[in-house]
């Protein structure tokens, strides 16, 4: 029980951020995944056009 005692302890001593500071980080996550989500389908639509390519080729 004294895992549980610390655990509590722990959270009560967390700084928790502020509603700014959450909308801020949500905001910054929703960039981050966006920027990424670009990346990764135009590196798959170049990947399978390139491959269509070559296959077309032979």
């Amino acid at each position: 029980m004294r895992q549980t005692g610390s655990i509590f302890k722990v959270l009560k001593d967390t700084t928790w951020p502020d509603r700014k500071q959450r909308w801020h980080d949500f905001i910054s996550v929703l960039e981050y995944t966006a920027f990424f989500t670009v990346i990764i389908y135009a590196f798959d639509e170049l990947l399978s056009r390139a491959m269509s390519a070559l296959i077309n080729f032979f």
